[in-house]
């Protein structure tokens, strides 16, 4: 699963029933988003390319899915704690939401923090270069 200058992050939800792998850099840029739901949850978040995200086997019967709104973001979360450790992200729909806090210790090296304004969504969104995250060749060059 890695390539090049990419580490293999492991993480999951608080029960460990969700359990993932994710092949990144070992320094990464997370996004502090206002919209209602990542402000309600607290949610800060890395964005990879969805061909470098693993589910581990199993976890696929424990998770459940919350859509709004355009309903492109696709909120998913463990369905015994609750907690969300990926979804799929409506700046990135072809790319995965890692939430920084369920990546396991030990491999995340540094982590950049930008705000991006979710509650003027459409505005933020063109302001920002966010959408590169979920792309190959931009992944490679962070």
């Amino acid at each position: 699963m890695s390539s090049g200058s990419d580490v293999v992050h492991s993480g999951g939800c608080h029960c460990r029933r969700v359990r993932w792998q994710v092949e990144a850099r070992a320094s990464v840029v997370a996004w502090i988003c206002n919209c209602s739901d990542c402000a309600m949850r607290g949610n800060t978040h890395f964005v990879v390319p969805a061909a470098k995200f693993r589910l581990d086997p199993g976890a696929e019967e424990f998770l459940t899915t919350y859509t709004f709104g355009t309903h492109t973001a696709k909120h998913t979360f463990c369905k015994v704690c609750g907690i969300t450790s990926f979804y799929t992200p409506r700046s990135n729909p072809d790319g995965v939401a890692v939430t920084v806090a369920c990546v396991d210790a030990g491999t995340l090296a540094h982590v950049e923090y930008k705000n991006f304004d979710g509650k003027n969504w459409e505005g933020m969104y063109e302001r920002s270069d966010i959408s590169k995250f979920s792309k190959e060749a931009a992944a490679a060059a962070e």
